[in-house]
């Protein structure tokens, strides 16, 4: 009996956790939405780093295209790159790396799978990187 009532109090905590800090809420929120419309209000810094402005460029050159004009995500396109989910305690800067050179499966959100970006080198998938992590600071995403 103390097994099943543990196990129950873990199955609880493990959804509450989803619910809580995994569930991308803004897509429930943003159903109504025009398709193509941002996704999220997004603050940017006061300015950014030599290579977060390198990021700047290759991002509106490779990802704006789907994720939105600084990562704010495109209803029924792309997700918002601003967003908890993608805070670097659960996406990690080699997640972002992988994403762009190898496409991902869809995991957290109703978009469908990611393709792998084409044309992106190493140094530019670092230097979006550095510039999707400053806008997220900004946002308080840490």
């Amino acid at each position: 009996m103390r097994k099943i009532i543990s196990l129950a109090a873990i199955s609880l905590l493990i959804i509450g956790g989803w619910w809580i800090f995994l569930k991308p809420q803004d897509v429930a929120e943003q159903s109504n939405t025009t398709e193509g419309a941002a996704m999220v209000e997004v603050v940017l810094p006061a300015s950014f780093t030599p290579q977060e402005q390198m990021g700047e460029t290759a991002f509106n050159a490779k990802c704006a295209a789907c994720h939105g004009i600084n990562g704010a995500g495109q209803d029924g396109i792309a997700p918002p790159l601003i967003h908890k989910i993608y805070e670097p305690s659960h996406h990690g800067d080699m997640s972002f790396q992988l994403a762009a050179m190898n496409g991902v499966r869809a995991h957290h959100w109703p978009f469908g799978n990611m393709p792998a970006v084409e044309g992106v080198t190493p140094s530019d998938i670092t230097n979006i990187t550095a510039y999707v992590r400053a806008i997220q600071r900004a946002n308080g995403i840490n």
